[in-house]
């Protein structure tokens, strides 16, 4: 027998829960959904239908047309008058946009980091890459949780490098760029791994580069680093 959706261990941090059940029920689906669209579990340009999502989760209409509108907001999902929901495509105009626009934001909260970041997040950034570098990245072509813990490094290497950026606003626009540029990290494990990259290399040029202060350096690593991955990713979108 189907169980109904549990909201406990699905809420975002500091969600006062029993104020609200109905948002609570609408938070559960969205992150739900959101974990889903992230890792290409739902496909790009998949429809979502309300009533099936009702069912699926054991809630409300509302609440899964709640869930759907903060997707929405989000730009996961799309909304087309009189046709419903569907998971945002993927392209590669918008990859070539999203990767420029990422290693932008990306460079200049890097440059920030190396000019303002004290001992302590040098440290940071040391603990992270080192904890990184001893996962296989063979198990980063796996969905989570069975690409122990891979993703998760991956995403504290690149946030301890640039938590010295000090702007607020920045360090969120870089959060909604890195989060949208999962769906075509997830395609990309679709490509058979290339013999001519190695990604580990590829993060300790930066990691080296960054712990030395060399700005220039640093950051043409990291545009190098972003940009194979894109070429990887056009690959997937073009065989998809």
């Amino acid at each position: 027998m189907r169980k109904p959706l549990t909201t406990e261990r699905r809420l975002p941090p500091g969600l006062n829960a029993p104020a609200a059940p109905v948002r609570s029920l609408t938070s559960a689906v969205h992150a739900s959904l959101r974990a889903d669209i992230l890792t290409c579990r739902l496909a790009p340009g998949e429809k979502l239908p309300v009533a099936v999502l009702a069912k699926k989760f054991d809630v409300s209409l509302s609440a899964v047309r709640e869930a759907l509108s903060r997707l929405v907001a989000d730009g996961f999902v799309m909304s087309e008058d009189q046709r419903g929901f569907r998971v945002t495509p993927l392209d590669i105009e918008d990859l070539e946009d999203l990767t420029n626009t990422r290693i932008e934001i990306e460079v200049l909260a890097l440059r920030r980091s190396m000019a303002h970041g004290d001992a302590a997040w040098e440290q940071g950034l040391r603990d992270a890459w080192d904890t990184l570098r001893q996962v296989p990245y063979a198990l980063a072509r796996q969905t989570p949780p069975h690409d122990g813990g891979w993703a998760d490094l991956h995403f504290a290497f690149h946030e301890a490098l640039v938590s010295a950026c000090g702007l607020t606003w920045l360090m969120r626009l870089r959060r909604t760029l890195f989060e949208q540029s999962e769906r075509y990290r997830a395609l990309a494990r679709t490509v058979p791994a290339g013999a001519e990259r190695d990604v580990n290399a590829e993060h300790l040029a930066i990691f080296e580069a960054t712990i030395a202060r060399d700005a220039e350096t640093a950051s043409a690593a990291m545009d190098a680093h972003f940009r194979v991955t894109m070429e990887l990713v056009r690959e997937a979108v073009q065989r998809g």
